[in-house]
C-alpha cells in the first residue's frame, strides 16, 4: 500500500451521525487475540448505535484452531446483555464484527449478518437491487442453496461463494467475478465487503457511495502503542494487541490516528496471514445501472445516507 502516493482524504469527525450498517474488521495475523467490543457502556458505545441501527448485531471470528464462529441476534445491542457478554469473551485470528439497520429483510436471525459459507465470514452493507437476476445467476452456479434468509448481503455472499468455487478456491478471483458481474447486471446502490478467513482478510468499497477505511497498525515492537479504539459507533480493546501488529478496517475512523485512509472507490484491500497488505482499483468504473440516492426508497435512504 503506498500511502504516500494517496491524497489523504478528511475523515468525518467522530459524533457525525451515520446511519447506515456499520462494519468493522480486524486482522492480527497469526496471533491469537482477545477483541473487547464495548456494547453497552460509554455514552454513544455499540449499544447506543443499535438504538439507531436497531436490527441486529454479529460478530464472526476464526478461533485459536481456525475454527469460525458466528454469533448474531436480530435485536439491537443494548437490548441482549447476554450476547454483549458472549462478544467480550471470544478470541481469535481474524474478527468481523457488523450493526444491522435492516432495508431488505425481515428482523430475524437468518438475516441477521455476518454469514457463514464454505468456512469463510462475510458482512456487507449497501443496496443491491435486481435480486430475481441475481437468484438466477446464483441457480446458475449451483449456490441458490446457500441463501437461507431474504436479504441482498446474503445472496451477494452466495454469489461469491459460487464464483469462488468455480475459481477451484482462488477467494480474491472469485471476489472479483463476483463484483464485475453485479457491476454488469443488477442495479447498485454500494457493495461495501468485508470477507475473511481464519488467515486472510478482504475489504472492497464499491462505488463511492458509502465510506469503509483501513488503519495499517503494522509496528515494530518498541513502537507498538496500546490497541485502544474508540468510536460513536463501535469500541474495540484488545491488551493481546498492545505490542503486536494489527490491520483493521471500518465503516468510519475509530481513532484520532492519522493512519486511517478512506478506500478509493472500487479499492479492494487484501490481507494475508503475515499481514502483507495488497490494494488496488479493481472497479475503475461506476456500475452499469448505478442507483441515484433519489430514487432509494425512504428505509434505504434513512440507512445509507450520511446526515449531519
Amino acid at each position: 500500500m503506498r500511502a504516500d502516493a494517496r491524497a489523504r482524504v478528511e475523515p468525518p469527525k467522530l459524533g457525525t451521525v451515520e446511519v447506515m450498517c456499520r462494519l468493522f474488521g480486524l486482522h492480527a495475523g497469526t496471533d491469537v487475540c482477545t477483541a473487547t467490543f464495548w456494547l453497552m457502556d460509554a455514552p454513544d458505545s455499540l449499544s447506543v448505535q443499535s438504538r439507531r441501527n436497531p436490527d441486529g448485531t454479529g460478530l464472526g471470528v476464526f478461533d485459536e484452531r481456525g475454527r469460525p464462529q458466528v454469533h448474531k441476534q436480530p435485536m439491537a445491542a443494548w437490548r441482549d446483555s447476554a450476547f454483549a457478554t458472549e462478544a467480550h469473551e471470544m478470541s481469535g485470528t481474524t474478527f468481523i464484527a457488523h450493526v444491522r439497520y435492516a432495508t431488505t429483510g425481515s428482523h430475524e436471525t437468518r438475516n441477521t449478518h455476518p454469514f457463514l459459507q464454505d468456512g469463510r465470514i462475510f458482512a456487507h452493507n449497501g443496496v443491491v437491487e435486481g435480486l430475481d437476476v441475481l437468484d438466477a445467476r446464483l441457480r446458475e452456479l449451483g449456490t441458490a442453496d446457500l441463501v437461507q434468509g431474504d436479504t441482498d448481503s446474503e445472496r451477494v455472499f452466495a454469489l461469491i461463494t459460487g464464483c469462488t468455487r468455480a475459481q477451484s478456491g482462488d477467494t480474491t478471483a472469485g471476489l472479483l467475478d463476483a463484483m464485475r458481474w453485479l457491476a454488469d447486471s443488477v442495479p447498485i446502490f454500494g457493495v461495501n465487503v468485508l470477507l475473511s478467513t481464519a488467515t486472510e482478510m478482504w475489504a472492497l468499497r464499491y462505488p463511492a457511495s458509502n465510506r469503509l477505511y483501513v488503519l495499517d497498525r503494522r509496528y515494530e515492537p518498541e513502537s507498538a502503542r496500546d490497541f485502544h479504539m474508540r468510536t460513536d459507533r463501535i469500541r474495540a480493546w484488545s491488551k493481546h494487541l498492545c505490542a503486536r501488529s494489527s490491520v483493521v478496517f471500518a465503516s468510519e475512523p475509530m481513532d484520532g490516528d492519522p493512519r486511517w485512509r478512506l478506500l478509493d472507490p472500487g479499492e479492494l484491500v487484501h490481507v494475508d496471514a503475515g499481514l502483507h497488505i495488497t490494494s488496488k482499483v479493481v472497479l475503475p468504473d461506476p456500475p452499469r445501472h448505478q442507483i441515484r440516492e433519489e430514487d432509494l426508497s425512504v428505509p434505504a435512504q434513512q440507512a445509507q445516507l450520511l446526515s449531519p
